[in-house]
């Protein structure tokens, strides 16, 4: 079995990628576990004082359990944090075919927890009673008020919440996935785990030890693969992300008569920013992504150029951090879920979920972000997930490793891709259609990849043909000045080639956009209200467009960060509106 970690880190230099779900380990088990991060036990399990104790009393209720009792059990619904006060309590994981493992045991002083109690996500681990315990029991919904009140204190029980996380990706657990090697379906939930910070094991039907066994339990048939085995034992059959994410509890449910402050469409950058300022500020707020916290910066091996990194930070690290700040406030974000339209007719107006749901808001930000773009290529689509990957990831990575392999693009995402790839693969080819880097990738990043022996940069060329049976097997490129066609024996492509706006949702209601897509805000557009449009709203009052969807922008996260920082600001002016009498109206 090979976990597939997604770690590092909590300096500045490198911040772990984390979101919800399971729960704990103990210090003295922990030093085999969690071997890298031995340093950091101190933080991981911190012991709390009796002052402490009793400060955390007032977030919650004191209970009792008899011995041989489950506090929690592995994929059921837990109940936030349990702070011990007497007896001791054996925490343990249960892998596909329900074998328990040893992962620690807790006593007095001790909490359990880890990041994803901050919204109420099902457990990771069972919690049983070795003796009978009494302990205070704080729900979600007040273990964030904990960290909010109690700013030393909270940021101590923060810091070991997420270094727990970390360590069970490290451990690896949680679901496991049945397949075959490189299918493209095994490495899509592959990614989607990863990037969403959860821990799971991947078992390879053919080479695996523990395969026999786990084929057997399943029964499966040949067209089941991938075979998902989440907790608690239920089955999935070639699932898609959704399907996985809802045997998991990703998923929040929503109150079909609240209406939300804010809903904000992606949770990119400038989505997660919103997300973080307007609940910090009180307003209830709901984000939804189709796929990951972090959207196309997500998938950046490294940036290097963000304010307060000297030293470069990955997008899944900083997505992962700025994904946990919104929870810690309560934002409700809902991963993968996919808007299908916005009904801004309505007042309050709605949003439409794929699955026909409906949830209504005061204010929506549109913070959709763009789609891959495709080249004009015959057949490209037979090899995505075959060969043709538009992220590079530390799972692709391994794919490549000792291979020659081919990049197309030439923006900062392209430059970043390389130079991560450049350290596993054996020779890196960079296709631009311009005749140098210049104008398209910064200085940097320029600079680092004439520095690095085994990449080669293609100016003036173009990708004209692919080939291959049932994975990519050569690539063919054109000089676009002479005409001339070369195909190479090259199985790995990827594709950093920009994207469009991720705008069709939006055919429901009348946000205007520009002639390319991108949404009009502010200045640039009509406004359908009678107050003139604040700079980050569009046409309809009350709907509002940041980061790389809204047109003009400038196409770099510090700026979808501002946007979704700022944005906020407007949201407080057209709600103070919404609340005020008409002109010409009496007030009561």
């Amino acid at each position: 079995m090979s976990a597939d970690p997604a770690i590092g880190n909590l300096d500045a230099a490198s911040q772990p990628a984390v979101t919800p779900a399971g729960l704990t380990v103990d210090p003295e088990a922990a030093t085999a576990a969690f071997s890298p991060m031995e340093s950091r036990r101190h933080q991981m399990f911190p012991l709390l004082t009796a002052d402490e104790i009793s400060r955390l009393r007032q977030f919650g209720t004191v209970r009792q359990w008899r011995a041989n009792e489950y506090l929690f059990r592995m994929g059921d619904a837990a109940h936030g944090m349990v702070v011990l006060l007497s007896g001791r309590v054996r925490v343990t994981q249960r892998d596909a075919l329900d074998r328990s493992t040893l992962v620690g045991e807790h006593g007095a002083g001790h909490f359990l927890a880890e990041v994803g109690q901050l919204s109420g996500k099902p457990s990771l681990v069972d919690g049983m009673a070795i003796e009978d315990i009494e302990a205070i029991a704080i729900p979600p919904d007040r273990l964030r008020a904990l960290l909010v009140a109690e700013a030393e204190l909270g940021e101590r029980i923060m810091r070991a919440l997420i270094l727990r996380r970390v360590g069970l990706i490290e451990r690896g657990k949680g679901p496991t996935l049945l397949g075959r090697g490189s299918e493209p379906r095994l490495l899509h939930l592959q990614a989607f785990l990863r990037r969403n910070g959860y821990p799971h094991t991947v078992v390879d039907a053919d080479t695996d030890p523990e395969a026999g066994a786990l084929l057997e339990f399943s029964a499966a048939a040949p067209g089941d693969f991938p075979l998902v085995i989440c907790p608690g034992g239920a089955v999935l059959r070639a699932p898609d992300a959704g399907q996985l994410a809802t045997c998991l509890g990703l998923l929040p449910e929503f109150d079909p008569d609240h209406v939300y402050d804010v809903i904000v469409v992606g949770a990119g950058p400038a989505g997660l920013a919103t997300a973080v300022y307007a609940a910090s500020e009180g307003l209830s707020v709901a984000v939804f992504d189709t796929l990951s916290p972090g959207g196309q910066a997500g998938a950046s091996s490294r940036i290097e150029n963000y304010l307060g990194f000297p030293t470069g930070i990955s997008g899944q690290a900083l997505a992962g951090r700025a994904f946990v700040q919104a929870q810690k406030f309560g934002a409700h974000v809902a991963i993968p879920l996919q808007v299908a339209a916005l009904h801004c007719a309505e007042h309050p107006q709605r949003i439409e979920l794929c699955d026909g749901r409906k949830i209504p808001a005061r204010t929506v930000v549109i913070a959709s972000g763009a789609a891959y773009r495709h080249p004009a290529v015959a057949a490209l689509e037979r090899y995505e997930g075959r060969g043709v990957y538009y992220w590079a990831s530390p799972v692709e990575a391994r794919l490549c490793s000792g291979e020659e392999v081919m990049l197309v693009g030439g923006g900062n995402s392209a430059g970043q891709a390389a130079v991560f790839l450049a350290a596993h693969a054996n020779r890196v080819h960079i296709l631009i259609r311009a005749q140098s880097l210049e104008a398209s990738m910064s200085r940097y990043l320029i600079e680092r990849i004439a520095a690095q022996p085994n990449i080669e940069l293609h100016t003036g060329t173009e990708i004209t043909a692919l080939g291959g049976n049932d994975r990519l097997a050569s690539i063919s490129y054109r000089k676009r000045d002479t005409g001339q066609i070369t195909e190479v024996p090259i199985r790995h492509l990827f594709l950093f080639i920009g994207a469009d706006p991720n705008t069709g949702w939006l055919s429901t209601c009348n946000v205007r956009v520009d002639a390319k897509g991108f949404v009009l805000t502010g200045p640039d557009t009509p406004h359908e209200g009678t107050t003139p449009a604040l700079a980050l709203e569009t046409s309809v009052p009350g709907v509002f467009a940041i980061g790389d969807v809204r047109s003009g922008s400038t196409k770099r996260v510090a700026a979808a960060v501002g946007e979704g920082a700022a944005v906020v600001a407007q949201i407080h002016g057209y709600l103070a509106r919404l609340k005020q009498p008409p002109p010409g109206t009496l007030a009561m």
